[in-house]
């Protein structure tokens, strides 16, 4: 990144702000497994190798008001002396470790990963809900839910190998069944698919109504291999299907992940020097979009870090965000930027003042 973007002043400075959605990891041990980076996410993956709490708190501190975030899971720190099934519970042990020691005050007022979203195996059916009480016993005060990604191309190459999931997963029967489980405890639930898959969260959505459903990364246009030149050839398609999405009243939508390498905006990476205009220029089409179809009452601001250091510089990105929302009101902020994120995991707190 150019240095007068890493400077780049920060807009409204003030402005609170839940990050809703991060990744803690330490993949260092594991980078050997990974085949040689030609694929620009494994090249990404490369370059943020380790990211924990020393990381995101830098971060946190580069000028903007985070009060608190939320972690996403990532398969990191998985505990395998508790089996298969349970191996997820160790992750969040982890981060309820790393939240702790945030709350404890020494590093500042805001609250990391004061909301944890783990990982269970919905295809175990019925049996997934052990593993659901298993993770809300290891961090009581802040397990909110869980993702189970369903992110799947004909082309393996699009994701590459380690975020390759099953073709259909968010329609299989014993997949539902274990969505079932998540209604009977009060759980979120967060799914990351591409934007060709959009059908399958509409479907799912549907056949649960009372489920509190969270589309991440703006549905992720695909801008790589396959793909690659063709992001607006298929806005209409991923347009159409974002508003069918916005009609289940069950769905929120996170406004991010566009600077990950999978959408090739900006295709140059890591954190290739764009400043918030330039950004802010590529990104308006999808944000707009999204904020039109769900309203600022159902969509949140996220930083999607590490990940979406590819593309750009954390205080570069949430200064993107609010070049976006230069003419929203005071309100309409407040939800983007906090609200949204503090009513569907749970952290209205974290928007009280504190002595």
């Amino acid at each position: 990144m150019t240095e007068s973007h890493r400077n780049e002043a920060i807009i409204e400075p003030d402005l609170p702000i839940i990050d809703p959605h991060h990744h803690l990891w330490d993949l260092r041990p594991m980078m050997g497994m990974f085949p040689a980076p030609h694929h620009p996410f494994i090249a990404a993956l490369a370059d943020n190798a380790h990211y924990t709490f020393d990381q995101l708190h830098a971060h946190l501190n580069t000028g903007h008001n985070i009060i608190g975030t939320v972690f996403m899971e990532c398969g990191a720190f998985y505990n395998a002396a508790y089996g298969d099934a349970l191996k997820p519970v160790g992750e969040v042990e982890f981060v309820n470790g790393v939240a702790a020691q945030s709350a404890s005050g020494l590093y500042g007022p805001s609250r990391m990963c004061a909301g944890i979203v783990g990982h269970a195996d919905l295809m175990r059916g019925t049996d997934a809900g052990a593993v659901l009480d298993a993770l809300q016993e290891a961090a009581p005060a802040r397990f909110k839910g869980i993702r189970h990604a369903g992110a799947w191309d004909a082309d393996a190459d699009v994701l590459g190998p380690p975020f390759h999931h099953p073709e259909g997963l968010y329609r299989d029967t014993a997949f539902r069944t274990g969505f079932a489980e998540l209604g009977k405890r009060g759980l979120t639930f967060d799914a990351w698919v591409l934007e060709p898959q959009l059908p399958d969260v509409i479907e799912l959505a549907r056949a649960f109504p009372d489920q509190p459903i969270c589309l991440d990364h703006c549905g992720t246009p695909v801008g790589v291999m396959g793909y690659k030149g063709r992001l607006q050839e298929r806005f209409d398609i991923w347009r159409g299907n974002i508003r069918e999405l916005a009609r289940c009243e069950n769905v929120i939508v996170k406004l991010g992940g566009l600077a990950m390498a999978f959408c090739a905006m900006p295709d140059e990476g890591p954190c290739a020097g764009y400043g918030s205009e330039q950004l802010a220029a590529l990104w308006r089409p999808y944000i707009e979009t999204c904020i039109e179809a769900f309203g600022p009452q159902r969509a949140m601001f996220e930083s999607n870090y590490p990940v979406d250091h590819w593309g750009a510089d954390y205080a570069v990105l949430w200064n993107t965000f609010k070049r976006l929302t230069h003419a929203a009101s005071a309100d309409e902020k407040a939800a983007l930027f906090a609200g949204t994120a503090a009513r569907f995991y749970g952290l209205e707190t974290l928007l009280k003042p504190h002595d």
